[in-house]
């Protein structure tokens, strides 16, 4: 299932969460199927962010969302320290020899 993978600093955990919270419908019109939501053992201002869709696609577009109108927008990222990372990645089945 492809999933973007997203890592980014933040200043503060719960205002990251509040702001996190309120895109959660536009992440099920987005196409997320699953979320997962961790904190760096080493660093909790850390933060990494799995979004699971059913497409490449939907998962691109849901990147480019993010990147136009969350993160380039203060209001709406509020917490995030400095710019985010993210790479969508998708099971890619083993043959032969590769690993």
């Amino acid at each position: 299932m492809p999933t973007l993978r997203i890592e980014h600093a933040i200043s503060d955990v719960s205002t990251w969460r509040e702001a996190f919270d309120r895109f959660a419908d536009r992440r099920k019109a987005g196409g997320v199927v699953r979320e997962q939501v961790l904190l760096a053992v080493d660093d909790p201002l850390v933060v990494f962010v799995d979004l699971e869709f059913s497409t490449v696609e939907a998962a691109r577009a849901f990147q480019q969302f993010l990147e136009t109108q969350v993160w380039s927008t203060p209001a709406n990222s509020p917490a995030l320290e400095g710019s985010p990372r993210s790479r969508i990645a998708d099971a890619a089945p083993l043959t032969g020899g590769e690993a």
